[in-house]
């Protein structure tokens, strides 16, 4: 057979042959211990990234008298486990009483209320709006209408067009980073901020 130019520069890639590992490997650094010493243990505070190295049983034994904070002794290291488990909480609570008569069925509708909007007519929605609103404001929401400069009954279009004034009186572009337009600004953006998680707008 002939040599061609394409199969001229193919070598078989042949691995170099593994070194056998010995199989018996360290020594457990136990005294008296003959066993294989495949498992690491930490020598402690002052040398660290230093391990010994033990077989299974005498790592065990190594691990479970370990103090990883010579600080503590073993009753402080108890307590402390202890506390971290609970919080620092009582965990001793009252009982809670028992019911003597039967509870009655809960007047809350239940399910997406988003289902629920939809099912409702527009006179509906209107009428809710309204209870909404007719209701005594609180300071907050009463602060809110007289920081936008509008009565409690505005409608929630008048809401959003006096914000939406306001952004634009106030916007640090237009006062060339007036800080008491700043202030007007943030005062703006809580009040609408209010009314809008209340349902005004």
């Amino acid at each position: 057979m002939k040599d061609t130019k394409i199969f001229v520069g193919l070598r078989s890639a042949r691995k170099p042959p593994v070194p056998k590992i010995d199989p018996s490997g360290p020594k457990c650094q136990w005294e008296g211990c003959d066993k294989t010493g495949s498992h690491r243990a930490p020598v402690g505070q002052e040398a660290e990234g230093l391990f010994l190295q033990f077989c299974l049983e005498h790592v065990r034994r190594y691990n479970s008298g370990y103090n990883y904070s010579a600080a503590l002794s073993t009753p402080e290291v108890a307590g402390y486990q202890r506390v971290a488990a609970t919080g620092l909480r009582a965990t001793a609570g009252s009982a809670a009483p028992q019911a003597s008569e039967m509870p009655l069925p809960s007047t809350a509708r239940s399910g997406s209320a988003k289902v629920w909007n939809a099912r409702k007519t527009a006179a509906q929605r209107q009428a809710d709006k309204s209870a909404v609103q007719s209701r005594k404001l609180k300071v907050l929401e009463a602060k809110a209408f007289e920081t936008l400069g509008l009565p409690p009954d505005a409608t929630p279009d008048e809401i959003k067009q006096r914000y939406k004034q306001r952004l634009k009186m106030y916007h640090p572009d237009v006062n060339q980073g007036d800080r008491n337009a700043e202030s007007q600004l943030q005062a703006s953006i809580e009040a609408h901020r209010i009314l809008k998680l209340n349902g005004f707008c």
